[in-house]
């Protein structure tokens, strides 16, 4: 009987449990479905403006003079004379008497063409004098003449009235004759003075030329400094014979230096593209053309020591000229670079004078214009993350873009090809995982930016910043 009832419990129990069961199951409320969403990603942002950009390149080059004297004697002789500073290394005013050569020798050659010259001058004094002689002697020989002339007559008209002998005739008539002989004399001899009065002025020239040729090889026993120099190497020394063509010292020129630097071509290639604009081509086959070319450039060239990265030595530069060719060993093309008064403003310590053989590096920036730039870490893969709006707000949108060339952290991009960029804000942080419509959280980078526009214009005090938000300001206009 127990068992009959433990059993009729355990069903009613079962029983009980199935209906609570059922009855939970048909008055269970329907089940909320929540949408699911990507997490808010935060990004760095910045705007996209045309700004003022520099295409800048680096070369590196040796430091030479861009005047070197290497004085020669002109004359041979003993030097007689040294100056004390003419030692290497020293440095001589303009004008300085540096070196004599012994210049009796070259005095007495000069003392004997003048003698020629007084002796030949006095030649032509007397000639002259002589002519006037003649031309007197001449005008009285001739009177002498006329007035026997009129005799012969006289007394030719007497024979032929037979008043008087033929003798005196006769006598007359030799008169005349020799009368006229000695005027045929003195015109010859007038005539001759012509020509030795020529001689005379032609010996007169060449003793000019000889006296002026020895006071031209006087003065050249003395040697002055043309210009402001550094003195190389000295080559002789006080006593000692030079032969004419000897090699006597160096001269450095101080006013300006050159610096023949080494450019890789794939540099200076953005540096022109930058330069030139739509359809501009640049001539090389007419020099005066080049010039012109590289003084339009406009481009600023700083010029500084490799390894010391004080503001303090920096000067600035000139490009003047290009090598006629391209390296093809290390693919560099040369620029040459010209620094004026490299011996000023120096700081010891900091700022030394620029001396030949000192190794530097030459950056060259472009005129600053209006470009579309983007940091390189911006863009992956030639693509672009731009922040867009869906549903009011910002999401990932992926762009593709058009780089031309790369200067350093910057890439510089094709405006005509992205100029759908300009007043987006594009993502400068890395995306893990990247996604069309990602949502986000959009973070203003402030000095990011203002940093990109200093080094976009390559400046290096705030008035560079100042400009760049100025000019920024004008391309949203």
């Amino acid at each position: 009987m127990k068992k009959i009832l433990s059993f009729l419990l355990l069903l009613l129990i079962v029983g009980a449990a199935i209906a609570l069961v059922i009855y939970k199951v048909k008055n269970k409320p329907p089940v909320t479905h929540e949408e699911l969403q990507y997490p808010l990603k935060a990004v760095e942002v910045i705007d996209i403006q045309k700004i003022p950009f520099r295409a800048r390149a680096l070369a590196f080059g040796n430091v030479e003079p861009a005047t070197v004297l290497k004085a020669k004697s002109e004359v041979s002789g003993k030097i007689s004379y040294i100056h004390p500073k003419l030692k290497k290394g020293a440095s001589l005013k303009k004008g300085t008497v540096v070196l004599r050569i012994e210049p009796t020798t070259y005095k007495l050659t000069l003392n004997q063409s003048k003698a020629g010259l007084a002796g030949s001058q006095s030649s032509l004094a007397q000639l002259e004098a002589e002519e006037k002689s003649t031309k007197r002697a001449l005008n009285l020989a001739q009177k002498n003449l006329n007035v026997e002339m009129k005799e012969l007559s006289r007394i030719k008209t007497l024979w032929n009235k037979r008043i008087i002998a033929r003798s005196t005739l006769d006598k007359e008539e030799q008169m005349v004759l020799s009368l006229r002989q000695q005027v045929q004399d003195i015109q010859g001899k007038l005539s001759s003075y012509k020509s030795r009065k020529a001689a005379t002025r032609a010996q007169i020239k060449q003793s000019k030329s000889q006296v002026d040729q020895s006071k031209d090889k006087l003065g050249r026993t003395e040697v002055r400094l043309p210009f402001d120099a550094r003195i190389g190497t000295v080559s002789v020394d006080k006593g000692e014979f030079t032969p004419a063509g000897g090699l006597l010292f160096e001269a450095l020129g101080v006013q300006a230096v050159e610096i023949t630097a080494q450019l890789p071509t794939k540099q200076f290639r953005p540096l022109i593209t930058s330069l030139a604009g739509a359809g501009e081509t640049i001539s090389l086959k007419n020099p005066e053309s080049v010039q012109a070319t590289l003084s339009n450039m406009n481009l600023e060239a700083r010029v500084r020591l490799v390894g010391d990265s004080s503001d303090a030595a920096i000067w600035d530069g000139q490009l003047v000229r290009l090598s006629e060719s391209i390296d093809p060993t290390r693919d560099t093309l040369g620029l040459v670079i010209a620094v004026n008064k490299p011996y000023e403003d120096i700081i010891p310590g900091k700022r030394p004078p620029l001396l030949k053989g000192m190794y530097t590096s030459v950056e060259l920036l472009s005129p600053a214009k209006p470009t579309l730039v983007v940091p390189r870490k911006a863009v992956h893969q030639e693509r672009i993350y731009v922040v867009s709006t869906k549903d009011d707000k910002p999401v990932l949108n992926i762009m593709p873009v058009h780089v031309l060339f790369q200067e350093g952290e910057m890439l510089v991009l094709d405006k005509s090809k992205d100029a759908g960029l300009i007043g987006k804000k594009i993502i400068i942080t890395d995306v893990i995982p990247v996604m069309q419509d990602l949502p986000l959280k959009v973070i203003e980078a402030t000095d990011f930016q203002k940093n990109m526009l200093i080094d976009a214009l390559g400046a290096i005090d705030k008035s560079g910043i100042e400009i760049g938000i100025e000019n920024q300001g004008e391309s949203r206009d």
